[in-house]
């Protein structure tokens, strides 16, 4: 596990600036800078150009080619016949205890039945960011600024608009609580399950208001996790962070790293969910990977590399796109491809 970098970094105001100031720095720095770290200390931050890398010497260069293969050893899973929910852009995936998969996007939530056909929708006045399904069966869905609470198709309660620079991108939902990740604030927000604002986690130690997250694009996801823990990515650290409900830190993992068990880019994993027995499953932009970790944080394998992904890597705009993902009481992963406008399905390998 890494120690704590320097914990400043600009915040963001909206979604097109994070794309046009986060995204298109981060993307082309965001693969460029994590390998530059194969450069000399005294570079890592500045990759060579391409077309001088001859002149800087065999020590400046890199081969981005050799880090989109993935052994074949490591994939644990294959993949299964795609779903199609029918949207343009899929932001949010969530299973339902029922074998329902709910989809986010475009201006609209869609569920899939347990046979993988589309059976109702919601449709919303504005693009839908994340989602969560309640105890109760009400689906609790993030906009721009504010969370909407949804029964029986259609909008039952509108919280009032968190201010500032918010871009919501995560909701989890805890017996009590709801907590909503706010990539524009850099803040996770604590509610009571009637709207109520009821405090902040991720706070740094001795402050009422600067943020322990750095979070240089809009890609902020959090879960609830075995043992009353509320699990946060900090990307900008490249690692998971697991709280109290009440905000005290817990535990952590992740480092930053070329390797395959490791994390790279400017923020990354930008998506995760939490498998039946309590071990993650996480993707990553810029190297666009799925992959899967264990209940403490061990790297295990791989559900798909960019192999599986080919378009992300000659699209010039796939690196804004994140992969969603989530997982179902079968322990299958399911990853929304906006690019395709599918929801790819992958199942474990049978063991040999």
């Amino acid at each position: 596990m890494k120690q704590n970098r320097s914990e400043n970094a600009p915040s963001p105001d909206s979604r097109r600036q994070f794309l046009r100031q986060g995204m298109v720095g981060a993307a082309l720095f965001g693969l460029g800078s994590a390998l530059g770290l194969l450069a000399p200390a005294s570079t890592a931050q500045t990759p060579p150009k391409k077309t001088s890398s001859s002149k800087l010497g065999t020590a400046y260069t890199y081969d981005v080619e050799s880090l989109r293969k993935v052994d074949p050893q490591l994939m644990l899973y294959q993949e299964s016949t795609p779903l199609d929910p029918g949207l343009k852009e899929i932001r949010a995936l969530q299973c339902a205890s029922d074998g329902r998969l709910l989809a986010a996007g475009d201006r609209s939530v869609v569920t899939l039945n347990a046979q993988g056909t589309r059976a109702s929708e919601i449709r919303l006045e504005t693009a839908p960011r994340c989602l969560a399904i309640g105890d109760n069966g009400k689906l609790f869905v993030g906009l721009k600024n504010r969370v909407l609470v949804c029964a029986n198709g259609s909008v039952e309660t509108r919280w009032d608009e968190i201010k500032g620079k918010t871009v919501l991108t995560a909701i989890a939902i805890a017996e009590k609580a709801v907590f909503v990740a706010d990539a524009g604030n850099r803040a996770v927000w604590k509610y009571d399950l009637d709207g109520k604002l009821t405090g902040r986690v991720g706070l740094k130690e001795g402050s009422t208001t600067a943020s322990r997250f750095i979070v240089p694009s809009p890609y902020f996801d959090l879960k609830i996790g075995a043992g009353a823990k509320l699990w946060v990515v900090n990307p900008g650290q490249h690692r998971l962070e697991a709280f109290s409900f009440d905000g005290e830190l817990m535990e952590s993992w992740g480092e930053t790293s070329l390797q395959i068990a490791g994390f790279c880019g400017c923020c990354n994993p930008v998506y995760f969910a939490i498998l039946p027995n309590g071990g993650f499953v996480t993707s990553e932009k810029g190297l666009t990977r799925v992959k899967i970790y264990s209940a403490k944080g061990e790297f295990e394998g791989v559900v798909a590399g960019p192999e599986q992904f080919p378009q992300y890597a000659v699209n010039a705009d796939s690196t804004a796109t994140g992969l969603a993902v989530a997982a179902d009481a079968q322990g299958r992963v399911f990853v929304a491809d906006s690019l395709t406008h599918q929801v790819r399905v992958f199942v474990r390998k049978p063991k040999a």
